[in-house]
């Protein structure tokens, strides 16, 4: 439901901006005065204020709290240091490590840094994997990539293999952001 109401209001919010600023330009306040220019500062610090707290509000909050995501981390890298857990995993991530699993092997290596991750908070960031991190070339922030269960399963869950195929495109769109290409770069790979 939060969702469904969030893109109206930001709609909204930004017309309501737009035409507050039209309405500004078209007929601007008189400066005549130190009382003029003192409106004029307080309604610019104001109106600057207000579009500051609105953006904020509207952006939401971020998809995945810190600690969630430290949790999700320790447990993929458990799983990987103990095969025998395994049979606890589910099914998708059988399938996400099957996908990491078919990337060449230059691009496993790459991978032996960077964390991926399977969350179920696809539908809250409306997408399919996140990469998180400033790329392959610099070390500034820790690297991670997300792979959205909910919204993989929602949209192709209805065919093995379809689901299987998405979610290794899923991993390779992620990783080419690692490598450094931007959405319109990797979209012309045909990610």
């Amino acid at each position: 439901m939060k969702d469904a109401i969030r893109g109206p209001v930001k709609a909204g919010a930004i017309a309501l901006f737009a035409v507050g600023m039209l309405l500004f330009l078209l007929n601007p306040p008189s400066l005549s005065g130190a009382e003029g220019m003192a409106v004029f500062a307080g309604g610019g610090l104001l109106l600057m204020l207000l579009t500051a707290w609105a953006f904020v509000a509207l952006a939401g909050e971020d998809g995945m709290s810190d600690a969630e995501f430290e949790r999700l981390v320790a447990r993929s890298e458990e799983l990987a240091r103990e095969p025998e857990l395994r049979a606890e995993t589910q099914q998708f991530d059988l399938i996400v490590a099957e996908a990491i699993d078919a990337l060449p092997e230059e691009f496993q290596r790459l991978l032996d840094q960077t964390p991926v991750v399977v969350s179920s908070r696809g539908a809250e960031n409306r997408a399919y994997g996140h990469y998180f991190g400033d790329t392959v070339a610099r070390d500034n922030f820790p690297d991670r990539i997300v792979v959205y269960q909910d919204t993989l399963e929602r949209d192709f869950g209805y065919d093995p293999d379809v689901l299987r195929a998405q979610v290794e495109r899923t991993l390779r769109h992620e990783l080419a952001h690692h490598l450094g290409w931007g959405e319109q770069g990797v979209r012309e790979l045909g990610l």
